[in-house]
């Protein structure tokens, strides 16, 4: 069997990919390993496929348009145990991989480069790539997903092909290096790094790659896989405080840092009560459209959840809020009777009538999540 797979995804880089194959065939001859070089051809027309070959590489033609579609497509076509890939416009040195390969070899499913410990050669990477993009994200990948990569976003990467496969890598464009990371740390790999150098790309043109919009995507796509930062914490923080706050309110004003706290903050707080109550719901929706996409693996604990809170508990644990709701609302209307249905004193009969309404809306809202839920719950068992 091949042992490496050194793989370049290619879209119009007719100034650079022979160079990079002739790198990548030189190293595989000075280390003397068993491999090949491929390209994965992503529908270009400046004669890049036809310059590729001539230097010795494999082409693949990936009709599906994408940096991540390109990637995949080379990967189900590889050859090789390892895959080594990595942007075929010369940022890379693809005749310097004997640390990438040295950590496959020692068993790492998954090598990261890092450029930031490697070195960045001025003009190889915008400003805000530097000292904003990357280190954000980076950082937010860590503290999302609990690992230690440095840099989430280098494009030159090495990895056990079966292992890769396993993970079911779904994104088609940019947000495949992300995902590939993602997905192998919630697995539990162990994931090494090499020094990275970055050189300025040879290709006389500008990138593919946009700012704002690639990095809005990798946010997005980090945040959509850990709905427990997107939704859940701040859901539960603000429930916390919400019903706090409106059960404090309910029998006595309140001072805090000098200002005066009465009907009108209980009723903020009873509806940051309502949207906590929302978040948390939508961190147990987006968890299981996850899992139904697999996007996210399974998880034992929201089976078990899933098989206890079925639609007729649901249903039941919302009539009962709303139930709540409904009997102090009617307290409330006695007392306006019993004063002649006249004016009440608003700060009096509001401290009935906010935490009334909201748990009415809250018991609702549980009976229509319980609705939704046992929909998703139904797809996920087919």
């Amino acid at each position: 069997m091949t042992e490496l797979t050194i793989l370049m995804p290619c879209l119009n880089e007719a100034a650079t990919v022979g160079g990079c194959v002739a790198k990548a065939r030189g190293f595989l001859e000075r280390a003397g390993i068993d491999g090949e070089v491929l390209v994965a051809d992503n529908g270009s027309n400046d004669g890049s496929r036809q310059l590729a070959e001539r230097a010795g590489a494999r082409v693949v033609d990936v009709t599906v348009r994408g940096y991540g579609a390109a990637l995949a497509g080379g990967i189900a076509a590889a050859r090789g145990r390892y895959v080594i890939m990595g942007d075929a416009d010369d940022s890379y040195d693809f005749s310097q991989l004997d640390g990438f390969v040295a950590m496959l070899r020692e068993g790492h499913p998954l090598v990261m480069g890092n450029r930031f410990r490697g070195g960045i050669r001025e003009g190889a990477m915008p400003f805000l790539h530097r000292y904003l993009g990357n280190p954000v994200l980076s950082f937010v990948g860590r503290l999302l997903f609990r690992t230690r990569v440095g840099d989430f976003h280098c494009g030159l990467r090495g990895f056990d092909r079966e292992a890769v496969r396993s993970l079911n890598l779904r994104t088609t464009g940019m947000e495949f290096a992300s995902e590939l990371v993602v997905k192998a740390a919630l697995a539990g790999w162990r994931i090494a790094e090499v020094p990275t150098l970055l050189s300025p790309d040879g290709r006389g043109r500008p990138p593919h790659l946009r700012t704002w919009r690639d990095g809005w995507r990798h946010l997005r796509f980090l945040l959509l896989f850990s709905p427990r930062w997107l939704f859940l914490y701040p859901g539960l923080a603000l429930l916390a405080v919400g019903v706090a706050l409106t059960t404090a309110l309910h029998f006595t004003p309140l001072h805090f840092l000098g200002a005066g706290l009465d009907i009108h903050s209980m009723l903020y707080a009873s509806a940051a009560a309502l949207l906590g109550m929302q978040l948390c719901l939508f961190a147990l929706f987006a968890r299981v459209s996850a899992q139904n996409a697999g996007l996210l693996g399974r998880r034992p604990s929201l089976d078990r959840l899933l098989r206890t809170l079925t639609l007729e508990r649901g249903l039941l644990l919302g009539l009962a809020v709303a139930v709540c709701g409904l009997v102090w609302s009617g307290a409330a209307f006695w007392q306006w009777r019993e004063a002649g249905f006249g004016a009440l004193d608003p700060r009096v009969v509001m401290r009935d009538t906010i935490p009334a309404t909201t748990l009415m809306v809250g018991g609702m809202e549980i009976m229509l999540a319980a609705f939704l839920l046992s929909i998703l719950s139904m797809k996920e068992g087919n």
